[in-house]
């Protein structure tokens, strides 16, 4: 599978530069080298569901692949969603095997970030009056790991429509976006869930949190319940370009990575995992 998505990658690089226009644009300015001193401005979106093949049938996000970091060897936890959404939070699945809400220890790492005095902000799609756990569909409880620590969210977990207002203003240092259940792709089409990334990438690499040495991961949850497990995992920074990793990672990979970007100590099984340094730049 790790060759065919390589492979399908490299075809996409030559039409890339059409459908980035608006990624490209937002770009500009942005050096190729980082000083390891700087405070970045981190973003995650997470998307549901999906292959790594699949989920690049998305022309848009096929083009993100061809243009900027993909982890070519990236393979989710395990099987069904929310334990992914646990390992990328805390380093731990806590043993759970299913997609029942369970309130848990405040081991996590918004919990860690605001003990450290970092900025952060969960932005979910779809929440409503009903908060974290009684919002109405689209939105899905289960999507927002953040409600699972100390039975309740806190304060930084606000609506995806304050994003935007953020972005131009006072960006939080880490930002976790949650799509709703039809944008994530877990109850639409690819193509829908890949015009939400358009634009929301788009809005992104125009900001200048980003373009100030920001990075940008995009990645799926799990992929379509096999036995791989294998997933998309995107690495959006100023000025890097085009790079492919061949690297065993999964979702403690990327908490490991977050963590070292934040300055934070890693949670659980990410103070063993490997960073992912060769796409973050």
């Amino acid at each position: 599978m790790i060759n065919r998505v390589t492979l399908k990658i490299k075809r996409l690089q030559k039409i890339a530069a059409v459908i980035l226009v608006p990624v490209v644009l937002g770009a500009c300015g942005g050096g190729g080298h980082v000083d390891p001193g700087v405070a970045r401005h981190v973003f995650l979106i997470v998307m549901e569901n999906h292959s790594a093949q699949e989920a690049l049938a998305g022309q848009f996000t096929a083009s993100v692949a061809a243009t900027y970091g993909v982890a070519n060897n990236y393979h989710a936890i395990t099987h069904p969603s929310v334990p992914n959404y646990l390992a990328l939070t805390s380093g731990s699945t806590w043993g759970l095997a299913d997609d029942s809400y369970h309130v848990l220890p405040k081991q996590d790492l918004g919990t860690q970030l605001t003990s450290a005095g970092v900025t952060w902000r969960a932005y979910m799609e779809g929440l409503g009056d009903g908060g974290c756990l009684n919002s109405p569909v689209p939105y899905d409880p289960g999507h927002n790991p953040f409600a699972f620590y100390g039975g309740a969210c806190p304060s930084n977990v606000v609506p995806f429509a304050t994003f935007a207002g953020d972005l131009a203003g006072n960006t939080p240092r880490f930002s976790w976006i949650t799509p709703d259940m039809c944008h994530d792709t877990h109850d639409c089409p690819v193509a829908t869930g890949d015009d939400w990334l358009k634009q929301t990438v788009g809005e992104i690499t125009n900001s200048s949190a980003w373009k100030n040495s920001g990075v940008l991961f995009i990645t799926w949850d799990e992929d379509d319940h096999s036995a791989s497990n294998q997933v998309l995992t995107l690495v959006v920074a100023p000025g890097v370009g085009h790079r492919a990793s061949s690297k065993s990672y999964d979702h403690y990979s990327l908490l490991a990575t977050i963590e070292d970007l934040m300055g934070v100590g890693r949670l659980g099984k990410a103070a063993q995992a490997q960073p992912m340094n060769d796409l973050v730049g």
